[in-house]
Formats: C-alpha cells, structure tokens, sequence
C-alpha cells in the first residue's frame, strides 16, 4: 500500500532565484540548497512499496529522506542537520498523497536507534547493579533472626521468607519487577525497528544496517518485505546494504550516476565491489565450506 506517490524537489532554476538575493550575506552554508541538484535529485516517483536511495556519503540521500520527513511532518526521536535555510526549501518541494498518513508514520535514524541502544545499556547497568545490592540482600536476609514487631515491618518480613523459600536467582528475578531484557548491541537495534514499525504506515529509514550484523541485515529486509507485502506498510529507504538492496519488488535510485536514475540492484558499485571480492576469494571459500 503506498501513501506517497511522488515528492518534487525545487528544480535548478528555482533554487538559483531564491540563493540569488541572499548570496552576498555572510552565511557560509546555504543546506539543503545546491545539495540535490549536483546529482539531478528532482522527481521521486513511488511506484513500488520499498523505494531506496542508493548513494555514498555526500550523495544527498539522508539530505532527501529529511526533507520528506520535515514536508510530511513525520514523527522522529532526534534531532537532524539542518540550517537558517531548511523551512525555506521545504516551502518549495510538492509531493502527492493518495491516502492520507497514519499518525504513527515516522523517519528512523542511525541516531535514533544508537539512542535508543544507549538508554538499554543505561537501563540495564542500573539493573546491574540493583541486582548486586540484592545478591547481599538475599545472603542478609537468609541468614536473618528476624521477628515481626508492628505492620511496619511487614515488607521486610516478607523479603526474609522470600529468601527463605527461593533460590538466589529466583528471589533476584522476584524484586526485578520492571528488569530490561539485555540484549547485545545488534539485538538492540533489530528490536527497535521492530518496536516503530507498525501496520499500515509510511517508515522512511536512513541506512538502518548500521549497528546490525550480515544475518541481522537479512532479517530486517525480510521484515520490511513482509511488512510491504502483508500489512501495508511503505517505505522509502537511504542505504548502500547489499542484504537490503536485494530486496524483491524494490525501486531504487542509483544517486551515485551523475544524474539519478533507476538501477537494478545488481548493477550497483557497492555490490560489484562485494561479488568482485568474493569472486578475487572463491578457491579459499569453497574450499572451506563445512563438508
């Protein structure tokens, strides 16, 4: 199900006519104008589920994804670059809905999930130490002689047969009510995609394989597959992941050309640049395959 059927960037033309009365002013940057135009980034039309921005650091993907995102007025976590000039050339981009868009649309970052992996390492180093205090707890309490005088002491009245009656682990795991699932760095940032993204919804994502493995990358295409196929959902996405570039049913323009255009997957540099390094190691790979 597609929600945004096209997004127009200001053309060359345009661009020039706003710069042109402000050029003599003191600013040293004028983003996110001249960004796009350099690659020919104007008309982005969303024919398919999953569109990707395919493109190198300085091709102006992230740059798109953002500009999308702030003209939609989607829900994000972060912060982003932007500057003096970002409403002005937002003001100037037109898209087209067919639907209108859920509530729970919203752009996913690199920042946002390292955030969001930063509060449960956070979170879960206090649990660390919470659960410390109650290993010594455990052992007092155990050991304890003590006797109930008045209900105010109940609550320890209770901690003490507690640890009478259960094991360390099981006592410890008892008082952890609100406990963190841990989770290593990658689990953490498949668990976040897997947490915003919702049925029936617009997710723009700028380069989600950071932070996840090979095998993390591929269960994350076939989620975002199985989201665009099954529950409605589109995305529009900035990467240059082979693991995502492969995903089936998907547009993708190549912002690496000196005018974008639609690429097969395939036939993309960064692949290339994979297949031609395992095709350079395919005796010493085939030779080691488990038999």
């Amino acid at each position: 199900m597609n929600y945004l059927s096209q997004f127009i960037y200001p053309s060359p033309e345009r661009e020039e006519m706003f710069l042109h009365g402000i050029k003599e002013t003191c600013f040293t940057t004028f983003y996110p104008f001249q960004i796009l135009t350099k690659n020919g980034i104007h008309t982005l039309n969303f024919d398919e589920s999953i569109t990707i921005l395919y493109g190198g650091n300085g091709s102006g993907k992230t740059t798109a994804l953002n500009i999308i995102a702030e003209a939609l007025e989607l829900q994000r976590d972060t912060l982003y670059n932007r500057t003096n000039f970002f409403a002005d050339f937002v003001s100037m981009c037109e898209h087209v809905l067919t639907r209108s868009l859920p509530d729970h649309s919203r752009i996913i970052t690199s920042d946002d999930v390292f955030d969001f992996m930063l509060n449960i390492r956070s979170l879960n180093e206090g649990i660390d130490n919470r659960r410390t205090d109650l290993f010594q707890e455990y052992y007092q309490n155990k050991s304890s002689d003590f006797q109930l005088h008045s209900l105010a002491d109940y609550d320890q009245l209770v901690k003490v047969n507690a640890s009478r009656r259960l094991s360390k682990s099981k006592y410890t795991g008892s008082q952890l009510n609100n406990n963190v699932r841990e989770h290593s760095n990658g689990e953490s940032a498949f668990l976040y995609f897997t947490e915003k993204i919702q049925e029936n919804g617009l997710y723009l994502l700028d380069e989600p394989e950071n932070s996840l493995s090979p095998l993390r990358q591929l269960e994350l295409a076939e989620y975002i597959e199985e989201s665009a196929r099954f529950f409605g959902c589109q995305f529009i996405i900035a990467t240059h992941s082979p693991f995502l570039l492969s995903m089936k049913q998907t547009k993708i323009y190549n912002l690496e050309e000196e005018t974008m255009c639609v690429s097969p997957w395939t036939k993309l540099k960064n692949v290339r640049i994979y297949f031609d390094f395992f095709e350079k190691h395919r005796d010493e790979l085939l030779r080691d395959i488990p038999q």
